[in-house]
């Protein structure tokens, strides 16, 4: 860490980052540092060595960190850059560590509608921003206009949606920057049948999904025409269970920690899921979920 202006975040040190992440496993991370606000982060990147690796951590979810940890910096976003506001008739202003399930409910409630399906994301903005996070339908790159980044040297950047190359769970954008901002733009709707499609939305994912244990939501992508629970369902992989890691009995396309699950073990089924799938169907399937860190034993 280079010297500058003082700081006015959060710092952690040596802490497991299983305490960060829905599927409650991951080795320590070298340093956390939760920013007061975007001015604050700026000024962190622009005193932090940027040769060093940097993680962006929202809420934790569609992320497995290995059991030897993060030799680098994680930046915390959960608890922090929390504001959203209308910034139009029909548009939003939302930052990044907002939950997903906050925006949904914050449009609804000023009638815009069309992100309804947010509120059964598990992550925050900024992460559904970095994958195109999507559920029954929707996609979040579809609303996004506009966005603000921050750069290695903390520098920010307006940038325009077109400035990205969007697809199924893919975002290809410039490289070492973090977003900070979206500008959502909505259709005008009614808050009380917004709110109602929400309730319906959530009431679905309880009965179809496993919402009481710790997972990191879906863990593969679904391939062209087709769903990655069915292939796994079908590859009689329900239930199946590599220490505590399982394959849900209620959706196949999720891995639960049953408890005393480590990284590797939910590392170990996801590769052999993958690898039963394509036996059994010809077909490889991709991880949705990002896999970082190193592998080992953390003390």
């Amino acid at each position: 860490m280079r010297a500058g202006a003082a700081l006015r975040g959060e710092w952690l040190n040596q802490q497991l980052l299983a305490a960060y992440t829905t599927w409650r496993v991951g080795g320590p991370a070298r340093q956390i540092y939760r920013p007061a606000d975007v001015a604050d982060l700026g000024q962190y990147l622009a005193q932090h060595d940027p040769s060093e690796p940097l993680l962006w951590l929202g809420l934790g979810s569609n992320l497995l960190v290995r059991d030897g940890g993060f030799a680098g910096s994680v930046i915390l976003t959960q608890g922090t850059l929390q504001g959203i506001d209308r910034s139009g008739a029909h548009s939003v202003r939302v930052e990044a560590g907002v939950p997903c399930a906050k925006v949904a409910r914050f449009c609804a409630r000023q009638g815009l509608a069309g992100v309804e399906f947010l509120a059964g994301i598990p992550g925050t903005l900024g992460g559904a921003l970095a994958m195109n996070a999507g559920a029954w339908g929707g996609e979040t790159w579809r609303y996004v206009t506009a966005v603000e980044t921050i750069d290695r040297s903390g520098q920010l950047h307006q940038r325009s949606a077109d400035e990205f190359t969007i697809a199924y769970r893919s975002v290809t954008a410039p490289q070492d920057e973090g977003f900070t901002v979206a500008y959502l733009s909505l259709q005008p709707g009614c808050p009380e049948q917004s709110a109602a499609l929400i309730r319906s939305f959530l009431q679905q994912r309880n009965h179809s999904q496993p919402t009481r244990v710790a997972s990191c939501g879906s863990v593969f992508r679904n391939p062209p025409g087709d769903y990655a629970a069915r292939l796994i369902d079908t590859a009689g992989l329900k239930g199946y269970q590599i220490g505590g890691a399982q394959v849900s009995e209620k959706h196949a396309n999720f891995i639960v920690n049953t408890g005393k699950a480590t990284a590797d073990d939910l590392e170990s089924l996801i590769d052999y899921v993958a690898l039963c799938v394509e036996q059994c169907h010809g077909i490889r399937l991709q991880p949705e979920v990002r896999i970082i860190g190193e592998k080992g034993h953390h003390v």
